[in-house]
């Protein structure tokens, strides 16, 4: 089980960012949760076999349509959580 938090900066907001992410989350069967930050970026926390959070930071730093990742800030942390589902915070 590996658990990172990220931050995607760039376009993101405004731009269905979250809602693409918990649908990418929930296909490769991560948890956690996604949400906007007041500086214009969004943050996620995502739990999961180590090779399936792998996955989802690649496609982070793509970013789903119409949006422009410029950095992914990428810290992992240690699992203190356990998550149920993948969810939006708001």
């Amino acid at each position: 089980m590996r658990m990172t938090h990220v931050i995607a900066e760039g376009l993101v907001q405004g731009v269905c960012f979250r809602d693409y992410t918990r649908r990418q989350a929930f296909t490769l069967g991560l948890t956690g949760w996604v949400r906007n930050l007041r500086n214009g970026s969004v943050e996620a926390m995502l739990c999961g076999p180590t090779d399936k959070v792998a996955e989802m930071v690649r496609w982070l730093r793509q970013g789903p349509p119409h949006s422009r990742v410029d950095e992914l800030l990428i810290n992992e942390v240690a699992v203190e959580e356990q998550f149920t589902t993948f969810e939006i915070r708001y």
